[in-house]
């Protein structure tokens, strides 16, 4: 009984994580959409932070809300775009809003390296229950979000640097295209890499 009732709050686990991540992702996108566009109707970046700082917040009222908890990296989201936001906001120094991206996409760097270290795959955790792979598998992709994670960060701070007012459009459509685009090529390749290692299931005749 004591299994069985592990084994079911471990499918619920993996399907909340999963869940959570989903929601977080589009609610990501839909706040960097609404960042982008306040900057470029307003030109100004205190105001555009402002926007994305109420969308943080309402973002984790949602999942907390929908949930009942939040994950770890969400906390850390939240945290980073209320602190480093609202020190842009207090002080108008945009330094502090452009640095943001960059420790978030490290802090889940840190996180999945430190994981794996501990022999405790992160993807696994998320993923394990839908998609069936062998261990390798896992390991490679974990090691290329960790190296994905840790050059998006770099990234980020190389078009911010020198953080300067002629650097704030650059940055704010990197973040909409750029960011965006290499997102997006990443998860494709990562699709289609996962496509050559998935666990066929028997047909029956």
């Amino acid at each position: 009984m004591e299994t069985g009732a592990k084994k079911s709050r471990g499918l619920y686990d993996g399907g909340f994580h999963l869940k959570t991540h989903r929601m977080k992702a589009a609610s990501d996108l839909i706040a960097v959409i609404l960042f982008f566009l306040t900057y470029i109707i307003t030109k100004n970046i205190v105001t555009a932070t402002s926007v994305a700082i109420a969308a943080g917040l309402v973002q984790a009222a949602f999942l907390w809300w929908k949930y009942r908890k939040l994950e770890t990296m969400q906390w850390v989201s939240l945290l980073l775009i209320v602190v480093f936001g609202g020190a842009t906001v207090l002080t108008g120094n945009r330094t502090f809003i452009m640095w943001k991206p960059t420790l978030l996409f490290w802090a889940g760097a840190a996180a999945m390296l430190i994981g794996s270290l501990m022999k405790k795959n992160s993807l696994r955790a998320l993923l394990g229950k839908e998609v069936d792979l062998p261990e390798h598998v896992w390991k490679r992709l974990t090691a290329a979000w960790i190296v994905f994670l840790a050059v998006m960060g770099a990234i980020n701070l190389a078009v911010a640097y020198p953080f300067t007012a002629e650097r704030e459009a650059v940055w704010n459509n990197y973040k909409f295209f750029g960011s965006t685009a290499l997102m997006f090529l990443f998860f494709l390749a990562q699709g289609i890499y996962l496509s050559r290692h998935l666990t066929k299931e028997p047909q029956n005749d």
